[in-house]
């Protein structure tokens, strides 16, 4: 893989807080909901993308 198509994560402040909600109407654990509010950041939203894109598409994970 060509390391230069790599971007950086972005960066979050140590004190961030993340305010959620779980889902109403069945079971949701905290840190699902805290990941699907996460999620809602655009540019984490991206960098999972990136990076399930390059997870998914390293020949290491073929074998």
């Amino acid at each position: 893989m060509d390391s230069s198509k790599v971007t950086k994560s972005p960066v979050l402040p140590a004190d961030q807080k993340w305010t959620f909600e779980k889902r109403k109407g069945g079971y949701e654990s905290d840190i699902t909901a805290m990941v699907r509010r996460m999620l809602e950041d655009e540019t984490i939203r991206e960098d999972q993308k990136r990076a399930w894109e390059r997870w998914r598409n390293d020949p290491a994970n073929l074998k």
